[in-house]
């Protein structure tokens, strides 16, 4: 499906450029405290989950400018999510949240919950609490998660709107 010059594919496996172009996005966009600095950190990550979905928004080159993954963790259905600074406002983040809902009854994130963490670039990471209660998820701000000095609170969205704690 193509969204204004872009275009999102959906898929089970990551070739090597897409694994690239997303640590690449991962380290500029996520705080520096996240960083996974190679190829092997990034397929280690992965290697944790259960089954792997992969959503990809290319440009006209064929780079990754985005990237949503939904998988298993712990039994509950998880997700991430980047988007370059350059796509970012642009319906976007909604556009891949509303295609991973549309495959799944429930999605568990990670969000940090404050604006005062440092990305490689030297500016502020933008805490996306508000784009998510946006799009119709809960604040479960008592479930904390502390990683690399990060704290974040736990974001969920169930399809039937009924939030179980």
């Amino acid at each position: 499906m193509n969204f204004k010059g872009m275009e999102f594919t959906e898929t089970k496996i990551l070739n090597k450029r897409q694994k690239r172009d997303i640590i690449f996005l991962w380290n500029q966009e996520y705080p520096k405290k996240l960083q996974l600095p190679t190829l092997i950190d990034f397929e280690s990550y992965l290697q944790g989950l259960g089954d792997k979905n992969h959503i990809i928004l290319t440009d006209e080159t064929n780079t990754v400018r985005g990237w949503l993954m939904y998988f298993i963790r712990d039994g509950e259905r998880w997700f991430a999510m980047l988007i370059h600074a350059s796509q970012q406002g642009k319906g976007l983040g909604s556009k891949f949240l509303n295609l991973a809902k549309r495959r799944n009854k429930e999605l568990n994130g990670w969000v940090i919950d404050n604006d005062k963490e440092t990305k490689e670039n030297g500016h502020n990471y933008k805490s996306p609490i508000g784009f998510y209660q946006k799009n119709g998820f809960e604040i479960l701000d008592e479930i904390k998660l502390e990683k690399k000095e990060i704290k974040g609170i736990k974001v969920r969205w169930k399809k039937d709107g009924a939030i179980e704690r």
